[in-house]
C-alpha cells in the first residue's frame, strides 16, 4: 500500500498544502478524544481541514445560488479524500477513525462538500470496490477516486425511499444486453456526470438465483435513454445537485452488472458503511455551529459586556458542549468497533439517529444564541442548520433507523 503524505499531496496539486496543526480546539474536544490522532489519519484530517480556507470564502454564494462548485470534485480527488477507508492500490488507506474524522471535517466546512465525498466515495466508489469485477475496477476505480469522473449511486425512487428494498426499476436481459427501465430520485451527481451505479430488480428467467433479485449496474450517463433533470427548490445541501432520473430502455452490456451484487443484502453492505459516515457528518455540522456560538458569545457586546459573561449564556454553551461530547463518544466508539470488526448495523443505526437529532439541537441553540445574526449566511450557522435536515433523512430516516434498533432490542420486526 502506498501512503500519500502531505509533501506528496503538495506535489500532486502543484502547490503547498497548509495543514492545520490542531484541527480541533480544546473547547470543541472537551474530553480530548481526538488529541492523539497521528500518522496518515492525522495528515488526512489536516488536509481536509486545509480546504476550509479555499471553500468557506465561496460556499455561501454557491449555497445561496444553488450552484454546484464541481471543481471541488477534482480538488477532493487530488487530495486523496475519496477513499473513505477503502483499500485502493496507490492511495492512502485510513483507519475507521481517520475516515470518520475526514467525513466530520468536510461537513464542518459544509454539508454539500461532505455529501460530495459521501456520494462519490462512500456510495458509488464503494459499490465498485466491494461488488465489481476486476475489469470494472480497472475501468472505473482510478477515474472515480481521483475525481476525473463524477459518479452517482441511484437507489432511491419516487415511490420507494425508506422501502427501497421494494424498488421497481427493472433490468431485463435481452440477449447480450441488459435493458434498464424505471425512475430514480434524489440522486447526487446523477446529472451532468459520467457514471451512475443503478440498482434494479433483475428480470432474467434463465438465471434462477438472480431472477427477481436486486443488483447493481454501471450506467454511463451519456447513453441513449438516460434522462436526468436537476431537482430545484431545495433548502438544504444547495451546493450539490441531486437529480430525478428516468431510464427509458437504456441498453448496457451484460458485463456492466456488478457481479457480486446478487441481492439487496449486497446493496446493504454499501449502505451499512455510509450510515456510520452520516453520524460523523452530523458531528461536523454540530462542531461548526458550536464554534460559531462560542465565538459570538466571546465577542458580542451587549449591555456593556460580552455575552459570555451572562450566566444563562454559559449554561447554554455548557449544555451544547455536553451534547457535542456525547456525539463524539458515539463516533469514537463506532471507530473502535469497526476497527475490531465488531460493528453491527444496529449500532451504526443508533449512532446515526442520536447524532442527527443532537446536531439539530446544537444548531437550533447556536442559531438562537446568535440572535438575528444567526439567520445570515455570512455567519454559517443557518446553512449548517438547513443541511442537517438532509442528513436527518438521508441514508435511512430517523424512523427507519429507530426501527432497526427496536428490532434488535425486542426481537420483533415492526417495519410493516
Amino acid at each position: 500500500m502506498t501512503s500519500v503524505n502531505s509533501s506528496d499531496e503538495a506535489a500532486i496539486v502543484g502547490q503547498s498544502v497548509d495543514l492545520a496543526p490542531d484541527p480541533l480546539a480544546p473547547e470543541a474536544d472537551f474530553y480530548s478524544l481526538f488529541a492523539d490522532v497521528a500518522g496518515d489519519d492525522l495528515e488526512a484530517w489536516q488536509t481536509a481541514r486545509s480546504l476550509a480556507a479555499e471553500v468557506l470564502p465561496r460556499i455561501n454564494d454557491c449555497w445561496d445560488r444553488a450552484e454546484y462548485p464541481t471543481d471541488l470534485i477534482g480538488r477532493l480527488g487530488e487530495l486523496d479524500l475519496f477513499t473513505d477507508g477503502m483499500d485502493i492500490p496507490g492511495h492512502r488507506r485510513l483507519s475507521p477513525l481517520g475516515t470518520g474524522l475526514v467525513n466530520m471535517e468536510l461537513s464542518r466546512i459544509d454539508g454539500s462538500v461532505g455529501t460530495m465525498v459521501g456520494v462519490q466515495g462512500g456510495l458509488a466508489l464503494r459499490s465498485i470496490v466491494l461488488l465489481g469485477s476486476d475489469a470494472q475496477k480497472k475501468r472505473w476505480v482510478e477515474e472515480v477516486v481521483t475525481g476525473r469522473a463524477f459518479a452517482a449511486f441511484a437507489l432511491t425512487e419516487p415511490d420507494h425511499g425508506s422501502d427501497s428494498v421494494s424498488l421497481e426499476t427493472v433490468a431485463r436481459r435481452d440477449g447480450d444486453e441488459w435493458v434498464l427501465s424505471g425512475e430514480k430520485r434524489w440522486i447526487g451527481n446523477g446529472v451532468d456526470g459520467q457514471l451512475t451505479v443503478v440498482w434494479a430488480r433483475v428480470d432474467d428467467p434463465s438465471d434462477e438465483a438472480l431472477h427477481g433479485q436486486v443488483s447493481g449496474f454501471l450506467v454511463e450517463q451519456a447513453l441513449p435513454g438516460y434522462e436526468a433533470e436537476r431537482i430545484t427548490g431545495k433548502v438544504a445541501l444547495r451546493a450539490i445537485h441531486q437529480a430525478h432520473i428516468r431510464l427509458r430502455d437504456v441498453r448496457i452490456p451484460l458485463d456492466a452488472r456488478l457481479p457480486e451484487a446478487r441481492s439487496f443484502k449486497d446493496t446493504s453492505r454499501v449502505l451499512f458503511a455510509t450510515r456510520a459516515g452520516v453520524a460523523w457528518g452530523a458531528l461536523g455540522h454540530a462542531i461548526a455551529c458550536f464554534e460559531a456560538a462560542l465565538e459570538h458569545a466571546r465577542t458580542r457586546i451587549q449591555f456593556g459586556r460580552p455575552l459570555a459573561k451572562a450566566q444563562h449564556v454559559q449554561v447554554r454553551l455548557a449544555d451544547m458542549a455536553q451534547t457535542l461530547t456525547a456525539m463524539q463518544l458515539y463516533c469514537h466508539r463506532l471507530a473502535q468497533l469497526e476497527e475490531g470488526g465488531a460493528l453491527s448495523a444496529e449500532q451504526a443505526s443508533l449512532a446515526k439517529v442520536h447524532n442527527t437529532r443532537a446536531a439539530r439541537k446544537i444548531a437550533a441553540d447556536a442559531r438562537d444564541l446568535l440572535g438575528g445574526s444567526g439567520i445570515l449566511l455570512e455567519n454559517h450557522v443557518i446553512r449548517h442548520m438547513a443541511d442537517i435536515e438532509a442528513l436527518h433523512t438521508y441514508e435511512g430516516t430517523d424512523t427507519m433507523q429507530s426501527l432497526i434498533v427496536g428490532r434488535r432490542l425486542t426481537g420483533v420486526s415492526a417495519f410493516v
